[in-house]
């Protein structure tokens, strides 16, 4: 059964890619190939939040080492609490594709109860106390780490890892993995994935990531975890690389502006404020402003006038995925470093309201000669 659910979920799940083409495993040579494998081998199936990023080999890599690290590795926080936290995080970023697949895994993980609680968002109902802490803390309901220190740099790369992907899923994904109207069972679907979700992973090991150069300070929190802060900082690093290539300076300094300035705020459905925002940027800069803000601020707004706007500037599939990455990361990383600087405060963001805009954005003019 197990196979027939990473088969499926391979089939439907690069279908559902939008924006750029799906790399299909059949076609994937080189970095995507080794990283398709190793997917594949260690969660089970072919993510589709992970090979939406095969259109930036480097990239791919960078965004499975996280997912790896903290959410498959089998390292000293379980499973069930990583499945836990990553389901709340994506239902506080308005993700529904990531909180259906992560809250599935959490039906069979958890008991059944535990599971409905964590799904419906009442982590108060949790009779887990080490899951309901974990939930509590990544959502900002508790203010101090919940876990033993061993523990801890698996809860943060955890939820810093799906504030990065929740954001690139809204993007490039729909609202599910199964079709509307599909009415698959959450705990059927969990227990079906349960032989998935309990590989054995050895921490340390995700494929085709160079050694990072540094470690940054912001990975303060990934110090007691070897292969968590060396999987981090060598992800940022490729991120922050790619983002230098192909976001302007100027769209970057106005992303980090506003990201630190929202504070994890949404800024609800109109669109307006990415319209002041960019304002200031060049003409042919200002593309590529709104699709980075929308990214780092409010995912669920980009739709496909953002991204066509984007594309008249001449951006492929790589620069699509390296631009809205940076976004997403920049996003996460603020998040991580809000949060470690203010002890004793939780940091509770807003849950948005999902539903996209219909208004289309103006395209950008052509800069003179």
């Amino acid at each position: 059964m197990t196979g027939l659910f990473a088969r499926f979920t391979r089939r439907r799940g690069l279908s559902q890619i939008r924006h750029v083409a799906p790399v299909h495993p059949r076609n994937a040579r080189g970095l995507v190939a080794a990283v398709y494998a190793q997917v594949e081998h260690d969660f089970g199936m072919l993510a589709p939040p992970v090979a939406l990023h095969a259109p930036a080999p480097p990239t791919l890599a960078a965004a499975w080492a996280m997912v790896r690290e903290t959410l498959v590795a089998s390292g000293p926080l379980p499973r069930a609490a990583k499945e836990a936290v990553a389901t709340a995080v994506s239902q506080q970023n308005a993700c529904p594709y990531c909180a259906e697949v992560h809250g599935m895994m959490s039906y069979g993980l958890l008991s059944e109860p535990d599971a409905v609680a964590v799904n419906g968002g009442r982590t108060g109902e949790i009779a887990d106390a080490e899951i309901r802490g974990a939930v509590a803390w990544a959502t900002g309901d508790l203010a101090d780490v919940p876990v033993p220190d061993e523990q801890a740099a698996e809860l943060w790369g955890t939820a810093v890892t799906f504030h990065y992907l929740n954001r690139m899923v809204n993007v490039f994904l729909p609202d599910g993995l199964f079709p509307a109207g599909a009415n698959v069972p959450m705990r059927l679907a969990g227990r079906l994935a349960r032989p998935l979700v309990l590989r054995r992973s050895e921490p340390g090991a995700a494929a085709g990531l160079p050694a990072a150069r540094r470690v940054p300070e912001d990975l303060g929190w990934a110090a007691g975890n070897p292969a968590v802060r060396e999987a981090f900082a060598a992800a940022y690093e490729v991120i922050e690389e790619a983002g230098a290539r192909v976001v302007p300076q100027d769209v970057r300094e106005l992303v980090s502006e506003e990201v630190a300035r929202r504070a994890g705020r949404p800024p609800g459905l109109s669109r307006s404020w990415v319209h002041e925002a960019v304002a200031s940027l060049r003409p042919a800069e200002r593309a590529a402003g709104r699709l980075a803000l929308l990214t780092a601020v409010a995912a669920y707004q980009v739709d496909p006038s953002v991204v066509d706007d984007y594309r008249r500037t001449g951006a492929d599939d790589r620069h699509l995925v390296e631009l809205t990455a940076w976004a997403s990361c920049t996003a996460a990383r603020h998040w991580a470093r809000t949060r470690a600087g203010s002890p004793g405060q939780a940091v509770r963001p807003t849950r948005p309201q999902r539903q996209k805009s219909t208004a289309r954005s103006e395209p950008d003019r052509k800069a003179e000669a």
